[in-house]
């Protein structure tokens, strides 16, 4: 599979881009156990424009964490392209506008999902931006505002016909958010589309390879994108995720932590990182691990919370 000139080889696995999850830590992580293309968190277009450090920080790559994409989202046409020529200056390998993002304070202004209301200018800002760049730009969003406005079909032809080098389909309408099962149907059916020549890429409710693996055989989609089963589970994206010592995987959340306060600093590092260390599933043998949880989301020092996971270290061995 290949978006332009970037070869992720065959059937990858791609890390979603996640708001307060996707650090420059993680996506790290994630890359050393086989993610073929990661994302950094999304960031607004009218943020961006104004320079907003917290904005600017999230578009921070490192060259080992390569390729990878920069996901954008806002709700007008010159906002869109003037950010997209901004952070085409950072040097992504791909720039992916964000016409999925479902929550209430992105879409109810019109950005995210909210665009899915108003067709037309999804088409504009995606058109302007494919002209004003010469990165990569690709577009992630889901099957429609809700069951009776399901576009996908319809909507993935008008995408490509706009200059994007692949589509990401999240398995779900607007209205749906997070709940439900995703519908992968849809996403199939663009994939037949005769018409559809660039890659189609997947995301809903996929835990692991061999979900993923069904995916492929059942959907062909060229690519499959992981979101939130990834959280404090970056080997996942491993062949080997199974033979995965506790030791190491502690390890690596411990590494997460330390790369994290490094690039930014000690009190956003662990903000970052300890979503991860308390949505991790390998504590979950630890009894009474509810409390220690509290303490993880807690803490407030690097020390403290490397404190915390050699404690379950030593509670997992006994």
């Amino acid at each position: 599979m290949k978006i332009g000139s970037i070869d992720l080889g065959e059937r990858p696995l791609f890390l979603a881009p996640m708001e307060d999850v996707t650090d420059i830590g993680f996506r790290k992580m994630c890359k050393r156990y086989g993610a073929a293309m990661v994302y950094t968190e999304f960031v607004s277009a009218d943020a961006i424009i104004r320079s907003i450090k917290s904005t600017l920080s999230k578009m921070v790559i490192d060259d080992s964490e390569r390729p990878v994409g920069i996901q954008i989202y806002g709700r007008d046409v010159a906002s869109m392209v003037e950010a997209a020529k901004i952070v085409e200056q950072v040097k992504p390998d791909v720039i992916d506008i964000n016409f999925g993002c479902p929550v209430k304070k992105v879409a109810n202004k019109g950005a995210g999902s909210g665009m899915l209301k108003n067709i037309p200018l999804l088409l504009e800002i995606t058109r302007e931006v494919v002209k004003a760049v010469n990165v990569p730009v690709t577009v992630k969003t889901r099957l429609g505002w809700d069951t009776e406005h399901l576009i996908i079909t319809d909507l993935a032809e008008q995408l490509q016909d706009c200059g994007i080098q692949a589509l990401t389909i999240h398995g779900r309408t607007r209205s749906q958010m997070y709940t439900g099962q995703a519908d992968w149907t849809l996403i199939g059916e663009v994939k037949k589309n005769t018409r559809i020549k660039i890659p189609i890429i997947g995301n809903g409710d996929v835990t692991n390879r061999l979900e993923a693996s069904e995916k492929f055989d059942t959907y062909g989609v060229d690519a499959v994108m992981i979101g939130r089963a990834t959280f404090g589970c970056p080997w996942i994206f491993s062949p080997k995720a199974d033979e995965i010592s506790l030791d190491e995987k502690i390890d690596v959340l411990e590494e997460m932590l330390k790369i994290n306060v490094e690039r930014i600093d000690e009190y956003r590092g662990i903000l970052h990182t300890r979503r991860h260390l308390a949505a991790s599933p390998i504590f979950k043998g630890i009894p009474d691990f509810k409390q220690i949880r509290i303490s993880m989301l807690r803490a407030t020092k690097v020390d403290e919370l490397l404190s915390i996971l050699e404690d379950c270290r030593e509670r997992l061995r006994e």
